[in-house]
């Protein structure tokens, strides 16, 4: 992709972060502090869609992927202020991802490829199942509908994507509990955030594969 795309890509990204803030406040009440860095949300996007336009600027599923960045993004925020992720979003964000990845597939002539995303969908929502169920769990069922969401592009992109996709997220998680738990911010019985982690993990999958 080109410098001048990229750049209309970023630009891009900056309007849609714009609109990441009050669209995640209407679905829960941020605490102070997560106010004081609205401010970074347009840099934050630019950052996300630059990435997938640079990873994936030759694949037809680009539009689909950036659209679901977008809803990610306020799941993101949403999840971030108020410990949960409405179905609303992730319904919007997984019809988004099957519709659209059914119309790249159809129109680019490799309709192959849509059964990888539906089994990619399959795994991510069985593998967190599983560990949802495990004793002791505090993975909810929130975060297992927007795993199933995000297993699309990821199985889109095959078995590897998918694979990193499965892993990083909770590798994120975990050493973000580790440093918080060790500086004192936290204790044991803090409830923190998944869905955050789901999405950057995944994102993450898409830049490496």
């Amino acid at each position: 992709m080109s410098a001048a795309a990229l750049v209309g890509v970023a630009v891009l990204g900056g309007l849609v972060g714009l609109v990441v803030p009050p669209l995640a406040w209407r679905f829960a009440t941020p605490p102070a502090r997560l106010r004081r860095v609205a401010w970074l949300s347009p840099a934050v996007a630019a950052v996300v869609f630059v990435g997938l336009a640079a990873a994936r600027g030759d694949d037809p599923a680009l539009p689909v992927f950036l659209a679901v960045a977008a809803v990610g993004l306020v799941l993101a925020g949403v999840d971030l202020a108020g410990l949960r992720l409405p179905d609303p979003l992730v319904l919007a964000a997984g019809l988004t991802a099957l519709v659209g990845l059914t119309g790249a597939a159809l129109l680019s002539g490799d309709p192959g490829r849509l059964p990888g995303a539906l089994a990619g969908a399959a795994v991510a929502g069985a593998a967190h199942v599983l560990l949802a169920l495990l004793p002791g769990s505090r993975l909810g069922f929130g975060d297992v509908k927007l795993a199933v969401v995000l297993g699309l592009p990821l199985g889109w992109l095959g078995r590897d994507a998918l694979l990193t996709g499965l892993l990083l997220p909770h590798l994120l998680h975990g050493a973000l509990v580790l440093a918080l738990l060790s500086t004192g911010q936290v204790n044991r019985q803090t409830l923190l955030p998944l869905g955050p982690a789901l999405l950057t993990g995944t994102w993450l999958a898409v830049l490496l594969n």
